[in-house]
């Protein structure tokens, strides 16, 4: 089953990659260009939140002990795809606007210019704070594996440290039947000698 949501996990990461790629060239785009790229970022988000549903299916059917890892991937999953929304929504601003600009006819140059220059820098606002909100999903993600690693640890420890008390226990009935087979020997010689 893991390597099931495995799978549904590497599908996500590249639909998410095409997405966030597709999603900074909408406000770049003129026309029909952009009209078809809106449409297909739709799709493709439509995409990711059925695979979304894939995985939290999966997630259901894994054993309750290792489902809490998952759950902590689901949710940052979840917290990416609404960014994706929001990063989607922000570019349809910018090519609403720009629409808006087209129907009043603005063709100013001046204006223009401001206008190519502001989207400029929203775009480059846009991917900064996406770099950061990247660096801080991997972060987090660090974060979960290191306190999942720290358990498992804790776990194999407390495994351990019960063998530990079985071989104890095991040595020392070893050493009772050893006793215990002293004992018969001496008995037995003795009675040999009688």
């Amino acid at each position: 089953m893991s390597s099931d949501f495995e799978g549904y996990e590497q599908d996500f990461a590249v639909l998410t990659a095409e997405i966030t790629n597709r999603i900074g060239k909408v406000p770049k785009l003129l026309g029909d260009e952009k009209k078809q790229m809106v449409s297909n970022v739709e799709k493709h988000l439509e995409e990711a939140r059925e695979l979304l549903e894939q995985m939290e299916l999966e997630v259901r059917e894994i054993p309750p002990q290792s489902r809490g890892m998952y759950s902590s991937r689901m949710r940052s999953y979840k917290q990416e795809m609404e960014k994706l929304e929001v990063d989607f929504k922000r570019s349809r601003i910018a090519y609403s606007d720009e629409v808006r600009n087209e129907l009043l006819g603005d063709d100013g140059n001046s204006s223009e210019i401001q206008l190519i220059k502001l989207r400029e820098e929203r775009a480059h606002l846009l991917d900064n704070t996406e770099r950061l909100e990247r660096s801080s999903r991997r972060l987090e993600a660090g974060y979960q594996i290191a306190v999942e690693t720290e358990q498992i640890g804790q776990e194999m420890l407390e495994n351990l440290s019960h063998d530990r008390e079985k071989i104890q226990r095991a040595r020392e009935r070893l050493r009772e039947t050893d006793a215990n087979l002293g004992k018969s020997s001496r008995i037995l010689t003795g009675m040999l000698r009688r």
